[in-house]
């Protein structure tokens, strides 16, 4: 199943009508014990990102950029909290120092990422960081996992919170665009 394009002039519930898998990774990071979700505002996370704003037991963060994200997460670990950062493929690019944190100080990090320069991509500034998305996290010292189909999402997520929280490592989960589903640039 994919989730339809985000369209600002539709309705929001039509803009998640077939997101189930979004709602079944909501349910595991609760599950998962994950308290603080921080995010730069993107379309491909809305379902996760209005869970996580309308949920009363969460901290939700909104960040003006990415690399935010890595100090937020660092600091909620030291206060005995856990964490997931949800980003869009650009937003890596601009954590490339930032995420030598996460290797230094060995704390469990979490990241979803929403691809972009892939599948039916409008926008040619997209492309280079998301065909390089995946190494450049690996180069940090991430493991990264990629989805395709929406079967494979929540459990991809359960496995990296748990490999990252039991190990204290960084765990990215790269989403395909093409399950996100087509941008559409809207004049």
């Amino acid at each position: 199943m994919l989730c339809p394009s985000f369209n600002p002039t539709k309705p929001r519930e039509q803009n998640m009508s077939n997101c189930d898998w979004q709602q079944q990774v909501y349910d595991v990071i609760i599950s998962s014990g994950i308290k603080l979700v921080g995010y730069v505002p993107d379309a491909g996370h809305i379902a996760l990102i209005d869970n996580a704003k309308n949920d009363s037991e969460v901290c939700d963060v909104v960040m003006t950029t990415e690399e935010e994200g890595i100090a937020l997460c660092a600091g909620a670990w030291l206060g005995g909290m856990r964490s997931i950062l949800l980003m869009q493929s650009s937003g890596v690019g601009n954590c490339v120092n930032m995420l030598s944190l996460q290797q230094i100080g060995r704390f469990p990090m979490v990241i979803l990422v929403t691809m972009r320069g892939e599948y039916a991509e409008f926008n040619p500034w997209q492309i280079p960081m998301g065909s390089t998305t995946q190494q450049v996290l690996e180069l940090c010292g991430f493991k990264v996992e990629r989805v395709e189909q929406a079967a494979e999402v929540a459990e991809t997520v359960q496995a990296a919170i748990d490999f990252a929280y039991n190990s204290d490592v960084g765990v990215a989960v790269l989403i395909s665009q093409k399950l996100i589903g087509r941008k559409e640039w809207v004049k």
